[in-house]
């Protein structure tokens, strides 16, 4: 099982930008399909994006998409989550997930957690 851990979160302002990273521990990354999910205060955890294997295809909620990237750099074990134009409504913990399936365009089957980071948007 792959360990996973998340940085970047922070306080920022509505309109602002914020790049998340996850940094993942083994020599494996790159067999891992890699997503974000993200739980706010009161809600249940939700999908954001994931990404496949070899990065170059993405899959993103349409609560995201077009302000939200993902990308991975497999020679760093690592990927990250740029978003932009954020909305008060993207405040959440937001978690890196891993899941060793195929299918990036699915928010099933990821089993593997980072610890979450706080991305708290004012307006």
């Amino acid at each position: 099982q792959v360990q996973l851990v998340e940085s970047g979160g922070g306080l920022v302002q509505a309109g602002d930008s914020l790049r998340l990273s996850c940094a993942a521990s083994g020599r494996t990354f790159s067999s891992y399909t890699m997503g974000w999910f993200r739980q706010a205060p009161g809600k249940e955890r939700e999908f954001v994006t994931a990404i496949n294997r070899g990065g170059f295809s993405t899959y993103y909620a349409d609560s995201v998409k077009g302000r939200f990237t993902i990308s991975r750099d497999n020679a760093k074990n690592t990927v990250y989550l740029q978003m932009n134009s954020l909305k008060p409504e993207d405040t959440a913990v937001y978690y890196c997930a891993a899941k060793s399936g195929v299918l990036y365009n699915s928010p099933v089957g990821f089993g593997s957690w980072g610890q979450g980071t706080q991305v708290t948007v004012s307006s």
